[in-house]
């Protein structure tokens, strides 16, 4: 499956720091074993193909809206947490952060985003110190300098309902129900909390994608530019996509599986998957449809 990302643009954006998220990550996020195979200090690098898409959830960035289809297990979730990151230390505003259930969001508060923003003393230092009777920092909800976080379920309405929000975080947004209680798709319930802030919001759209023509995340790529990541091919310099159908292998073993280029056909190693990845870029294939 190909990595794929879309992008819609606003109007404008006021400008605020000069750093990216990117930079914001490379500098402060720590990566611990549970979040991560490779734990230690954030490396962009490792996955050159989030750089784009966390640059532009960035404050100076005009995109306004990002569509992030994946394949599994690429980092997507922690591309959104560094955003989460970046914007408590460096562009704050309120944030509405949508897990799938309330249970999935209970178990990403406590077992990654609490842990995380924790870890970095510059972020921790801004946020509310949890109090017994104070619901300033509890695991749905994190109020900071210029803003506040809530963490909720795509289940709930009342979540979808909690605040105006500069910055949402749809998260795996393919598993989210159709309809909240009779009042529509949570997708559409979580972007009218950002029409207060449509000159200046960002919305993070992620999820691997589920059945061809009912799959939310799909339906609001189709509306995109349609982004796909092309790396080179070593042996003829030309450009081409990473996907399934490219990928063989001999005599039925699938230890010998190699990319095979689609321009001169040539056999390529996962041993050149780390420079084919860092010299690669983001091409759209459309042009937008997409109006949130």
């Amino acid at each position: 499956m190909p990595i794929v990302y879309s992008l819609a643009y606003s109007a404008a954006l006021r400008p605020e720091p000069d750093l990216t998220v990117s930079e914001w990550a490379d500098r402060h996020r720590i990566l611990d074993q549970a979040s991560s195979s490779e734990a230690g200090k954030w490396r962009t690098d490792r996955t050159p193909y989030l750089r784009e898409i966390m640059d532009s959830l960035s404050a100076q960035s005009p995109d306004d809206i990002i569509v992030f289809m994946k394949g599994a297990q690429i980092g997507a979730t922690e591309a959104g947490n560094n955003w989460l990151g970046y914007v408590i230390h460096h562009a704050p505003g309120s944030m509405l952060y949508v897990m799938p259930t309330a249970d999935s969001a209970k178990r990403a508060s406590k077992q990654r985003i609490g842990p995380m923003l924790d870890s970095i003393p510059e972020v921790a230092a801004k946020i509310s110190a949890p109090r017994a009777r104070d619901s300033g920092n509890t695991l749905f909800q994190k109020d900071y300098a210029g803003g506040t976080l809530i963490l909720t379920g795509s289940n709930s309405n009342v979540g979808l309902r909690s605040m105006p929000a500069r910055y949402l975080f749809l998260d795996e947004a393919s598993s989210y129900p159709s309809d909240v209680d009779g009042e529509g798709s949570p997708v559409q319930l979580a972007i009218r909390r950002t029409a207060t802030f449509k000159r200046n919001r960002k919305v993070f759209m992620v999820s691997t994608p589920t059945l061809d023509g009912l799959c939310t995340i799909q339906e609001y790529f189709e509306q995109s530019d349609q982004r796909y990541f092309y790396v080179p091919c070593p042996h003829c310099s030309e450009f081409g996509t990473i996907t399934w159908d490219r990928i063989r292998w001999h005599d039925n073993d699938p230890t010998t599986a190699c990319l095979v280029c689609e321009h001169c056909g040539s056999e390529i190693s996962e041993s050149n998957k780390t420079n084919m990845l860092l010299a690669g870029e983001w091409r759209p294939t459309a042009g937008f449809l997409c109006h949130l």
